[in-house]
C-alpha cells in the first residue's frame, strides 16, 4: 500500500506552523515559527503584527517541513489548513497559502476547525486512544469540555463565554512578571 502524506498548515494566532503527517498518525516534521518575542513587548498578541509575520514566515515554514520530512512536494497527497476559530487576518494568510498550494499541486484541500485539531492531536500522542472519551481543551483562547462520541462526532458539554483558562494563565503570568512560554 502506498504511503499517504498530508501537509498541515496552522496560522490561527501568533505561530506559523506546518507539519507533514504520514498515514494519518506518524508526524514526520513539525516546524513552528513563534512570534512570542515580538508580542511580549506589547503585553499580548497584536493581530495585525501577527498577520504580517505569518506572511513573512509561511513559505519558509512549509518548505522546511517538507525538507525535514525527507519527501518531495510532489509526494504530498493532501493539504489541510486551519480555517477557524482564530484571528481573522492570521487565518487568511494560512488559508490563502494552502489554497494556492493546493491549486498549484492539483491536490485536495481540507479546512479544519482549530478546536477539532486540539482533539485530533490526542490520537497522535496516544495512538491507542479510541472514542468515546471526554476531552478538556485548555488553550490560549479556548476552554471546552467535549464529549467525543466518535472520530467526527462531538458534543460540547461546556465552554467559556468570556475568558479562556489559557488566556487567564497568560494574563496572571504577565501581571506577576513571569516569562510566558508556550512550549510543553
Amino acid at each position: 500500500m502506498k504511503d499517504f502524506y498530508a501537509l498541515g498548515i496552522e496560522s490561527s494566532c501568533d505561530e506559523t506552523s506546518a507539519a507533514i503527517v504520514k498515514n494519518g498518525r506518524e508526524v514526520l516534521s513539525n516546524v513552528i515559527n513563534s512570534q512570542i518575542e515580538i508580542h511580549q513587548q506589547f503585553g499580548g498578541v497584536v493581530p495585525e503584527i501577527a498577520s504580517r509575520n505569518h506572511v513573512e514566515a509561511i513559505s519558509f515554514v512549509v518548505e522546511e517541513a517538507v525538507r525535514q520530512a525527507d519527501i518531495t512536494i510532489e509526494q504530498i497527497d493532501l493539504i489541510a489548513c486551519t480555517y477557524g476559530p482564530g484571528l481573522v487576518g492570521a487565518l487568511l494568510v494560512g488559508v490563502s497559502y494552502a489554497k494556492a498550494f493546493s491549486y498549484a499541486l492539483k491536490k485536495p484541500l481540507i479546512g479544519t476547525n482549530h478546536i477539532h485539531g486540539h482533539i485530533a492531536a490526542n490520537y497522535i500522542s496516544h495512538p491507542n486512544l479510541k472514542p468515546p472519551f471526554l476531552c478538556l481543551i485548555i488553550s490560549g483562547g479556548h476552554t471546552h469540555l467535549v464529549n467525543i462520541k466518535d472520530y467526527v462526532q462531538f458534543e460540547i458539554l461546556g465552554k467559556t463565554r468570556d475568558d479562556a483558562v489559557g488566556e487567564a494563565f497568560d494574563k496572571v503570568a504577565r501581571v506577576i512578571g513571569l516569562r510566558i512560554s508556550r512550549r510543553a
